[in-house]
C-alpha cells in the first residue's frame, strides 16, 4: 500500500494543548496508482492530511505507514529517502521570487543531487530541456527563463506543478491545484496530473474546493469535516445529499466549467 492510516490523530505543533486536533481518528488506505480527491469545507483538515501523508506532521495517536514503513521510527537519513518517494505540491508553491523559472522547476531533482550538483545547477541549469518540456505540458513553455516574481498567481501555481513532473515520486500529493485557474486551464491541469500519475502508476491524492470537478475527475471521493472523515466512497455512491451534509452551513465553490468538458488539445511533453 502507498498509505495506511489507522485511528490517526494529528495535532498542529503550535496548537495549545486544549485545542481540538487537526485530524481525528482517521482510517484510510490508498493503493498504488489510486487517484482520489479530498473535499470538504475550509478548515476541514485537507491540507493537514496531505502534509501528514508527506511525512511532515508526526501523528499524536494511531498508526501511519507510507510504502509499508512507519516514517517516525526511521532514522533521519532513512526518512529523507522515504520522503524522496513523495511529492507534496502546496497550493502556493514556495518559489524564490528572484529565481528563474527553469531553476525553480529543476529544484524537483534536488533530493537526488549531491551538494555540488545542486550548487552547479543554480549557476547553469542542469537540464533546461526537461524543464521546458515539463512547463510546456502546463502551457508555460515560454516562461522558461522568466523570473518567478514576474509570473501571475496561476502561472506560479502551474510552475509548481511542473516541478512534480520532474520528480521520481511514487505518490503525488496536490493541494488545491486549480484554485487560481480559469475553467479551461483547470480542466487541462487536472487531466495532465491524472495522466502523469497513471503513466507512472503513482498514487494521486488531490484536495479540491471545486466539488463538481472532483466528482467529474476522480473515481474516489473522501469527504472531510472538522478533521474527521465523513465519507469515503466511489464517486457514483456520493449523493447530492451527502455533499449537502458535508458542506452544511458552508458555501460550496462551483466548478469552473461543465464537468464533462475537456480542452481541445492536451500538450505532450513532459515539495516539498
Amino acid at each position: 500500500m502507498s498509505f495506511r492510516l489507522e485511528k490517526l490523530t494529528v495535532r498542529h505543533l503550535a496548537a495549545a494543548r486544549h485545542a481540538a486536533p487537526a485530524l481525528v481518528d482517521l482510517d484510510l488506505v490508498v493503493a498504488p496508482g489510486e487517484q482520489l480527491a479530498l473535499i470538504g469545507p475550509s478548515g476541514a483538515g485537507k491540507t493537514t492530511m496531505l502534509a501528514t501523508l508527506a511525512c511532515a506532521h508526526q501523528p499524536a495517536e494511531g498508526s501511519f505507514t507510507a510504502f509499508e514503513q512507519d516514517p517516525w521510527t526511521l532514522s533521519q537519513a532513512e526518512r529523507h529517502r522515504l520522503r524522496a518517494r513523495l511529492f507534496l505540491a502546496p497550493q502556493t508553491p514556495p518559489l524564490p521570487p528572484r529565481q528563474r523559472v527553469v531553476t525553480a522547476v529543476l529544484a524537483a531533482r534536488l533530493p537526488h543531487m549531491s551538494l555540488w550538483q545542486a550548487f552547479a545547477s543554480l549557476v547553469r541549469p542542469s537540464d533546461p530541456d526537461a524543464a521546458h518540456a515539463a512547463l510546456s505540458r502546463f502551457g508555460l513553455g515560454d516562461k522558461l527563463y522568466a523570473r518567478v516574481d514576474r509570473l501571475s498567481g496561476g502561472e506560479r501555481q502551474r510552475c509548481g506543478l511542473a516541478r512534480l513532473l520532474l520528480s521520481d515520486a511514487e505518490a503525488l500529493l496536490v493541494d488545491e491545484p486549480i484554485s487560481a485557474l480559469d475553467p479551461a486551464l483547470a480542466q487541462h491541469t487536472l487531466t495532465t496530473l491524472q495522466q502523469e500519475a497513471a503513466a507512472r502508476n503513482a498514487s494521486l491524492v488531490c484536495s479540491l474546493h471545486q466539488v463538481e470537478m472532483a466528482r467529474a475527475h476522480f473515481p474516489r471521493l473522501v469527504g472531510l469535516r472538522d478533521g474527521r472523515i465523513v465519507f469515503d466512497a466511489p464517486r457514483e455512491q456520493v449523493s447530492d445529499a451527502m455533499i449537502a451534509a458535508l458542506y452544511d452551513n458552508e458555501t460550496v465553490q462551483p466548478h469552473p466549467g461543465h464537468p464533462h468538458e475537456s480542452p481541445d488539445r492536451i500538450a505532450v511533453g513532459a515539495c516539498f
